[in-house]
């Protein structure tokens, strides 16, 4: 196995493009879910996949043949008996994310939904609030959910204040560890995790449907730094939506990896290693680097990951909750 994992290494910064595009369904072949349920609209890390300046090849060959599936990491929640949706994470790829989410409620005709819950102040995970003001869609008092330092951090700082003082969107206090009651379906619990705050605090989601429930954290900068067991927390849900940021640390080779901490997914997979194989198959692995070679479908590390019996998380991917 040591030897596996030092081949997979050795070309883990080869950052190929996936060649599955089968996961990239069309709006007409969505079947919209008949129960509440829960579906993957990004996986890809803040900056997306082809990245900004980046010179490997599998950002050449992406920006020549773009990948449609390569969305930044969000998810959707649709509750049909209710007829609400709600987004998590306002991402640079809102604009189709919300149009994707829409196709699975068709019955709800509101084009933004019924309410956006954020996670942080990082570029990928509420940047997306820019296309509900008047240069965009001018929209009207869209709930956006928010811890209370990033509830400041909107109102006090342009161009988001602007959101607010023109009631395109309407702020919803949230508070850490406290339950906050969506439908008779659906609830969510927000909770602190330890992660680069420079703007705002950062949470991650318990999403609680009538029968599921779902661990919601995209970012965080190391389990260890947490004062919650993430081990226990996976056993007490369904399904564990977790920061995969990187493989390994081998992959960032032109900035200061401490700079930017993530768990890798080798980390997270030793830590995780004596769960058993019901716990390791709640584990879907999410929010990757344009690096991580697990956006590949065929990677070699891909095919490790499931093979030690954890997920990555697809796009569009659905859990019935």
């Amino acid at each position: 196995m040591k030897k596996l994992i030092y081949l997979l290494l050795a070309g883990v910064c080869s950052c190929n493009p996936s060649p599955d595009k089968k996961t990239a369904v069309s709006v007409s072949e969505q079947i919209a879910p008949s129960q509440t349920s829960l579906i993957v609209l990004g996986n890809v890390q803040d900056a997306g996949s082809p990245h900004i300046a980046c010179k490997k090849e599998c950002c050449r060959a992406l920006f020549q043949n773009p990948d449609d599936s390569r969305k930044v990491v969000s998810l959707g929640v649709v509750d049909p008996e209710n007829n609400k949706k709600y987004l998590f994470e306002a991402t640079p790829d809102m604009t189709e994310q919300f149009k994707i989410l829409k196709s699975y409620l068709p019955k709800n005709q509101n084009e933004i939904g019924d309410g956006i819950f954020l996670t942080h102040a990082h570029i990928g995970h509420y940047t997306g609030l820019m296309y509900l003001g008047t240069e965009a869609m001018g929209a009207s008092n869209v709930n956006v959910f928010a811890m209370p330092v990033m509830d400041s951090y909107i109102r006090n700082n342009g161009p988001w204040s602007q959101l607010v003082r023109n009631q395109n969107i309407s702020l919803q206090s949230l508070n850490n560890k406290q339950e906050i009651s969506l439908t008779s379906n659906l609830s969510v619990i927000p909770f602190l995790v330890p992660h680069r705050d420079e703007y705002s605090e950062t949470v991650g989601y318990k999403i609680i449907g009538p029968n599921k429930t779902v661990l919601f954290i995209p970012d965080i900068d190391k389990w260890h730094k947490w004062n919650t067991n993430i081990v226990a927390e996976i056993k007490k849900v369904n399904y564990a939506f977790l920061d995969a940021g990187f493989f390994s640390e081998k992959e960032i080779d032109n900035r200061d990896i401490s700079e930017i901490p993530h768990p890798t997914v080798l980390e997270s997979m030793e830590l995780f290693d004596k769960l058993s194989a019901h716990e390791k198959n709640k584990v879907w692995f999410i929010h990757m680097n344009h690096t991580n070679p697990m956006l590949n479908p065929e990677s070699e590390q891909s095919k490790l990951v499931l093979s030690k019996g954890y997920h990555i998380a697809r796009f569009k991917d659905i859990f019935t909750l």
